[in-house]
């Protein structure tokens, strides 16, 4: 009788978790990744990168093994990062003081994303799709703040989180970049202070 190879994983499978210190060193490199491509771009150097994550050059790459890989990763952490912000921010402030404080978290998560934008174009030219579903899981966010302040009579109701959602893009399209922060800080204070309730 022959020996059977062992089945190979499906697709369809979750993958394995990852032991403690390795989910460790992975969130440290996804944490000085996005501290250096909001700073230096893309040129930021991967062994720079390791280094200011306290790991090995190997820790790296077995996490992730291209650039263009890290470069997703640090895109989607960011995105969930932002998302699971709004919650714990409606729990600590009050609803209106949540949102705005939220909205400096977006313009952070745009600033980091600007240093990697020719990255994130090149991996969904090739196919993929390193966005995901990050619209939806902004909006969700945006819809969670926007109810609470509605509910506690902070904001206008004739407006909701894709009028938002739309407004902070359009101060990401003309304000990304860090020189431009405070043009940007000033540009969402002008739109917080319009979606008030005074």
């Amino acid at each position: 009788m022959t020996e059977q190879p062992p089945p190979t994983p499906s697709a369809e499978q979750p993958p394995r978790p990852l032991r403690a210190d390795a989910q460790r060193n992975r969130t440290k490199i996804l944490a000085a990744a996005a501290r250096a491509f909001a700073e230096e771009g893309l040129e930021a150097g991967l062994e720079g990168i390791a280094k200011a994550a306290g790991v090995g050059s190997a820790t790296l790459y077995r996490n992730f093994p291209t650039r263009e890989a890290l470069v997703e990763a640090v895109y989607r952490a960011e995105v969930v990062r932002l998302c699971e912000a709004a919650p714990a921010l409606l729990a600590e402030l009050p609803a209106e003081d949540a949102l705005r404080a939220w909205a400096r978290l977006f313009l952070d998560y745009v600033t980091t994303k600007h240093g990697m934008i020719d990255a994130l174009r090149a991996i969904a030219a090739t196919g993929a799709d390193p966005y995901g579903h990050s619209r939806e899981l902004i909006g969700a966010a945006l819809t969670t703040l926007m109810a609470a302040c509605a509910a506690a009579g902070a904001i206008r109701t004739d407006l909701g989180p894709a009028d938002l959602f739309a407004a902070l893009e359009g101060i990401a399209r003309t304000s990304a970049g860090p020189e431009l922060r405070p043009q940007a800080e000033r540009l969402l204070t002008l739109v917080l202070d319009g979606l008030a309730v005074r």
